[in-house]
């Protein structure tokens, strides 16, 4: 019988302050760089879409393939399914001309459709022992699902909703808020408390991006995007390379 105290490291970051600032800051930057591909440089929501996606899978190869956890390949990929999610949440809700709401909501039913997947599969959706590569298929998927949904959510809000980027950006930043007291002062499951974070770090960001790019008669600051995601991933690195993240770590179960 193993000892059950011993721990192992997982391929993903603990769940700290300084995962949620670098999150934040991740999909802000998913936000102004797949803005930046596919409206500053013409390319369209379609191409942005292949070009991210395949940007994605190269990099979660990478991520799967490798042996134990590695900061700034984790924050890679998560960066890379930003930048693909808002270029698919942007090409379902006006390419495929399905709005905002039959985008969200599609997206939110495929957020639950990956999750159920993954539980009937695993047993459990907790991010605590990500080490298989099964597992991080799941988590990716839910990942990649999961900011899609956020960048449609925040689109919704701040367009449909009528509160613009100050308002979607306050009304997320509140959620996040309520979520942290719901964690500190209650017994809810944290599995589900961390999955409702996680998609809500995404309209949150998506609204910063687009108060910071778009033109003062939508609303926005009008900086450039290109600049502005630079500042922002010299920001991450910064952060990531300070914090000195380490991986999860997960009780071995009793055998």
């Amino acid at each position: 019988m193993s000892n059950p105290t011993v721990a192992h490291s997982s391929k993903v970051p603990a769940v700290t302050l300084g995962f949620w600032i670098v999150k934040i800051a991740a999909t802000t930057l998913g936000e102004t760089g797949g803005d930046a591909i596919t409206m500053t440089m013409n390319l369209g929501y379609a191409v942005g879409t292949v070009i991210f996606f395949a940007l994605f899978l190269v990099l979660v190869a990478a991520q799967i393939r490798a042996r134990s956890f590695h900061r700034f390949l984790y924050w890679a990929v998560i960066v890379a399914t930003t930048t693909v999610g808002t270029t698919m949440a942007d090409f379902a809700d006006r390419s495929l001309d399905i709005g905002y709401v039959g985008g969200s909501s599609l997206l939110f039913v495929l957020v639950l459709v990956v999750l159920g997947a993954w539980y009937l599969a695993e047993g459990s959706v907790s991010v605590n022992n990500i080490k298989t590569p099964r597992v991080e298929m799941f988590y990716w998927l839910t990942i990649l699902t999961s900011n899609t949904l956020g960048t449609a959510l925040g689109d919704f809000l701040a367009d449909d909703g009528g509160l613009g980027f100050e308002g979607g950006a306050l009304v997320f930043g509140a959620g996040l808020v309520v979520l942290a007291a719901l964690y500190f002062f209650t017994p809810i499951s944290r599995t589900l408390l961390f999955w409702a974070a996680f998609i809500l770090t995404r309209p949150l960001g998506a609204t910063l991006g687009d108060l910071l790019t778009k033109p003062h008669s939508e609303g926005g600051l009008d900086l450039s995007r290109f600049s502005s995601s630079a500042a922002i991933a010299i920001v991450i690195v910064i952060c990531i390379s300070l914090m000195r993240q380490r991986a999860h770590s997960a009780i071995a179960p009793p055998t």
